[in-house]
Order: C-alpha cells, then sequence, then structure tokens
C-alpha cells in the first residue's frame, strides 16, 4: 500500500537572496525532483522550514508546485502546529490549493496526553476530504504518538500512513502487521531496512540532493536484487550521516549542497544559520562520493 507513491522527498523551501519565498525556484526544484526520480513531495515539512513559512506562503507553494508537476507526482502538505483549530485551518486551505494528502504532526511544546492526541488527529481527519499521513518524531514533538494511539488511528478511513523518526523500529513492524497503515522511513538511514519489512518507501530528505540515488535502493530491492540494494544503501550513508547526523538540520545542509549544485535553495529563516565553509566542503565531498560511480538508472 503506497498511498502517496514510495520515494517522497522531503523538498526544502527556496528563498531568494532576501529571505522571500521563491515560487520560481520551488517550481524548477520540484521538476527536477520528480524528473529524477520522486513520484511524491513533502511541502511545508520539518525540511521545508514549516514553524518560520506564512500560512499564505504554505498555500501559494503547494499551488505552484502543483502547476509544475501537474498529475507526475503527488503532493503532501505539512499542516501540523500546536493548536488543533489552525492545523484544521490549515488543511482546508491545503485541500483547496491542491494538496493530495496531508503530512500532520503531533502537536508539539504542550505535550498534550494520548487522548488528547488521539482527538487531535481525528479533528484534522474529519476536517477535509484528504488522507492522511501521521508524523511521529517525538525528539522534535517532545511527545510520542504511542503505538497503541497509532493502533486505534487506523480505523479511520482517512488516516492512512506514518512518517516514522520515532527511531523504535520494533514498533513500526508490529504496526505494519496489525494494521494497513502505510508506514515510510522519515530517517533516511531506515530507507531499505523499513521497506525489507514491509514498509511504503521513505520521506528522504537526502533525496533533495540525490534523488535518483534514493529510488534506486528501492528499485533494486523491488526487482529482486536485494544485495544490490543494500550496496546502493551503503554508497550513501556517508552522506545520510554527513547531512543528518553531525548536529546541523537537514535543511542547512539540503541547502548547502544545493547551491553548490546549482539548484535554487537560498538562504534558510532564522534561528536556523547556514553551514559554514569547513562544514559545506565536507558535505561536497560526501556527496561527490555518493555520485562518483556514475549515474543510477533512472537519472
Amino acid at each position: 500500500m503506497t498511498p502517496f507513491g514510495r520515494i517522497l522527498c522531503a523538498m526544502i523551501t527556496p528563498f531568494t537572496p532576501t529571505g522571500a519565498l521563491d515560487l520560481d525556484g520551488a517550481q524548477r526544484l520540484a521538476d527536477h525532483l520528480v524528473t529524477r526520480g520522486c513520484d511524491g513531495l513533502v511541502l511545508s515539512g520539518t525540511t521545508g522550514e514549516s514553524p518560520t513559512t506564512t500560512d499564505a506562503e504554505k498555500s501559494a507553494l503547494v499551488t505552484a508546485v502543483r502547476e509544475a508537476i501537474g498529475s507526475r507526482a503527488t503532493i503532501v502538505a505539512g499542516v501540523g502546529t500546536p493548536d488543533t483549530a489552525h492545523t484544521a485551518a490549515l488543511a482546508r486551505e491545503a485541500e483547496k490549493a491542491g494538496a493530495d494528502g496531508l503530512l500532520v504532526v503531533a502537536p508539539y511544546y504542550s505535550r498534550p496526553p494520548q487522548d488528547a492526541i488521539e482527538a487531535h488527529f481525528l479533528e484534522i481527519a474529519d476536517a477535509t476530504g484528504l488522507p492522511l499521513a501521521l508524523y511521529d518524531i517525538p525528539a522534535r514533538t517532545g511527545t510520542r504518538i504511542e503505538p497503541d494511539t497509532l493502533l486505534r488511528l487506523a480505523g479511520h478511513p482517512s488516516i492512512v500512513a506514518v512518517k516514522d523518526c520515532s527511531n523504535d523500529f520494533l514498533s513500526a513492524q508490529k504496526l505494519i502487521s496489525r494494521t494497513d497503515l502505510a508506514y515510510y522511513a522519515g530517517c533516511d538511514e531506515h530507507n531499505l531496512a523499513l521497506y525489507a519489512v514491509g514498509g511504503a518507501g521513505c520521506v528522504s530528505t537526502v533525496a533533495n540532493v540525490i534523488p535518483g540515488q534514493v529510488r534506486a535502493v528501492l528499485d533494486a530491492f523491488d526487482a529482486g536484487d536485494t544485495s544490490g540494494a543494500a550496496r546502493l544503501q551503503h554508497r550513501v550513508t556517508p552522506l545520510i550521516e554527513a547531512m543528518m547526523a553531525k548536529g546541523l538540520p537537514g535543511t542547512v545542509t539540503a541547502k548547502a549542497l544545493l547551491a553548490g549544485l546549482g539548484l535554487p535553495a537560498g538562504p534558510v529563516r532564522s534561528p536556523l544559520r547556514p553551514a559554514d565553509a569547513r562544514t559545506t566542503a565536507g558535505l561536497r565531498e560526501a556527496h561527490e562520493l555518493a555520485t562518483r560511480t556514475g549515474r543510477t538508472p533512472v537519472e
């Protein structure tokens, strides 16, 4: 079950040099990513700097990207906030703008108990006609969507997927086996592992800069070449580590690399700060290693 596709890129939000929303850049980047293997784009997620973009910018981004990619890929709009009413309003605006689905993170900061989290998601699920992917990322929200809560939420017809950043691989496997929820790896190091036990695919930050290589891993697995899939995953692991595990957010590292590749990116918004020259050089070296062997079949 892949309600939104297999290879979803958690797309950065391009800004102009002065920090304004760059809709032309967003369209060019979206087209680039879809042409090179992504069959879905997540907009205004963590990597898309959703905490620092306005409601109007979020809607405009969906509209612009929809215009650029048409029906070639799905658009999943991040609408999660700590406020249920605000989240529902963003969900309705995303639906009007042309999104195919919604990414809804657990309410953060207030740390509501599980019954309140469940009620929050149910209200959002009833707010539009779009399917939902629940975003479980307790390291950022401070609150886990507990497995029992997910089991109950799986009964709602509009709740169809989970973006899993829980780092609880055991619970993910159990929920895959006990529900019809489509599980997407939200941590790039888990892309192949989760897929191998029945996951639907990935929501990848690293796909901003190596979309074809990310897709090639799962394509090899689907073709029955499991050892080849492992080799391809190992090839990109140093870049995953450089982008996601060195202390900087993926937004910062992805934008540093995109700028060097001549693709739309622009600055990050405060309080984030750009990668320094030394970090950027290391990122470029890791990117070169990940792509050195030549183009993948989808490129």
